[in-house]
C-alpha cells in the first residue's frame, strides 16, 4: 500500500459541480488542499477549492499541468474521457481506478458486470438497430425502458416501450446511439448504499436510505429505508461484493430495487452519490469525508448513523422555499451556489433530522 497522504497535499477533482464543491469543504477540513478541473471557470466547487483549471477535457497541456500540480486525482462524475485518463495515470494516481469507470460508463458492459458476480438485474439486451430491438422485445418482452448505453443521466436519454408498437418511436429517440432495452422490475421501493473502500481494502457501508424519485430525478431519501434485518445485510454485502471486485479506492453509491424474489441492483455511481447527502447530517464521518479519507490513503470512519434523516432535493423553484425552511426547526440547509434557477436542476439540498 501506498503511504498515506499527509495534510498540506493537493487533492486533484475532475468536475466542478455541487458533488466536488462538498468533496473540496470535506478535504479543506481534513488539510488539504484542492484543485478542480473543468471545462467550465463558473462552477460551484470553484468557489471551494484552492486552485481552479478551466480547460476542456482533450487540452492534454492543461491536463499535463493539472497533474504535475496535485498528489492524487479523483472525481465527481464518471464520464471521464478514455484520452483524458491516458495523460493522468501517466503522472499521478487516479482513485477510484480506470475499471470502475469502464464499468459504470456503459450501461450494458455494467450490467454484465453484475450478472457475472452473481448479482439480480433487471433483465436486458443491446439495442443497436431495428433487427437488435426485435430481438430484444422478443426475449424480454413488454414493458421496458430502452436507454443509451452512455452519457444518460437524471432520467435523460431512456424512453418507456409500453407496448412494441412504442417500440420505433423509442429507437428513433436515441438518434442512432447505441442502446440497452431493459425489462421492468416490479419492486416496491429503491434503496441505495453508499459504500466506501479503502486502500488497504477495508470496506465500511453507510446505512441504506430509501430513495423516491419524480420525473427521473431523486427527491427524497429517507434513512432507515424500510428494510428487513437481512435485506438491510444483503444489501451492505452486495455493495462490498462490487467494491472488492473492481479493486475499488472511494465512495461508491448503489442502488437496489426492493422485491419479492429478493434485492435488485439498478446501478452504481463510481463517486460519492445524491443519495448518501443524509450523511452530513447523521454520521460523524460523512460519504464526502469518506472518499477524501479513503483516495488519500487514511484509515476508513465507521460511518455510524446517530439520526434518522430525510434528505430532500432543492430543485429549480423549490428555492422560493428558502425562507419557510430556514424557519424550521432540526433543518439543514445545504446549498450549491449556483446563480441561475431553472427547472429540473439541482440547487441544494435540506436534511432534516430526527435524533
Amino acid at each position: 500500500m501506498s503511504e498515506a497522504l499527509e495534510p498540506g497535499a493537493t487533492i486533484g477533482i475532475l468536475g466542478g459541480g455541487q458533488l466536488g464543491r462538498m468533496l473540496s469543504v470535506a478535504a479543506g477540513r481534513l488539510g488539504y488542499a484542492t484543485h478542480v478541473y473543468d471545462p467550465s471557470a463558473t462552477v460551484p466547487a470553484a468557489e471551494m477549492a484552492r486552485h481552479q483549471t478551466a480547460a476542456s477535457f482533450d487540452d492534454i497541456p492543461a491536463l499535463t499541468r493539472f497533474a504535475q500540480s496535485v498528489d492524487v486525482v479523483t472525481y465527481e462524475f464518471e464520464n471521464i474521457p478514455t484520452a483524458a485518463l491516458d495523460v493522468l495515470e501517466d503522472l499521478r494516481p487516479v482513485r477510484p481506478g480506470r475499471r470502475a469507470l469502464q464499468v459504470s460508463q456503459d450501461r450494458l458492459t455494467e450490467k454484465a458486470f453484475l450478472r457475472d458476480l452473481g448479482l439480480n438485474t433487471a433483465p436486458f439486451a443491446a439495442v443497436d438497430d431495428t433487427d437488435s430491438m426485435h430481438v430484444a422485445l422478443a426475449e424480454i418482452g413488454a414493458p421496458g425502458i430502452l436507454k443509451t448505453r452512455r452519457l444518460g443521466y437524471d432520467g435523460k436519454g431512456q424512453v418507456r416501450i409500453m407496448t412494441p408498437g412504442d417500440a420505433p418511436e423509442a429507437l428513433s429517440a436515441m438518434q442512432g446511439a447505441p442502446a440497452i432495452l431493459e425489462g421492468f422490475v416490479d419492486f416496491s421501493h429503491e434503496v441505495s448504499v453508499i459504500a466506501a473502500r479503502g486502500m488497504s481494502g477495508d470496506v465500511a457501508c453507510f446505512d441504506p436510505g430509501e430513495n423516491v424519485h419524480r420525473d427521473g430525478i431523486l427527491r427524497t431519501t429517507t434513512v432507515p429505508a424500510r428494510l428487513s434485518p437481512a435485506q438491510r445485510t444483503d444489501a451492505v454485502l452486495m455493495a462490498a461484493k462490487i467494491l472488492n471486485a473492481l479493486d475499488y479506492i472511494g465512495v461508491m453509491g448503489v442502488e437496489l430495487f426492493v422485491t419479492a424474489g429478493g434485492l435488485v441492483v439498478n446501478e452504481i455511481a463510481p463517486r460519492v452519490h445524491n443519495s448518501g447527502h443524509w450523511t452530513q447530517n447523521g454520521c460523524a464521518v460523512d460519504q464526502f469525508e469518506q472518499h477524501i479519507r479513503a483516495v488519500t490513503g487514511q484509515p476508513l470512519g465507521d460511518g455510524g448513523r446517530f439520526a434518522d434523516v430525510v434528505m430532500e432535493n432543492l430543485i429549480g423553484d423549490d428555492m422560493d422555499r428558502l425562507p419557510e425552511l430556514r424557519a424550521e426547526q432540526d433543518v439543514a440547509i445545504h446549498l450549491y451556489g449556483k446563480a441561475e434557477t431553472r427547472r429540473g436542476r439541482k440547487m441544494g439540498h435540506v436534511n432534516r433530522v430526527k435524533r
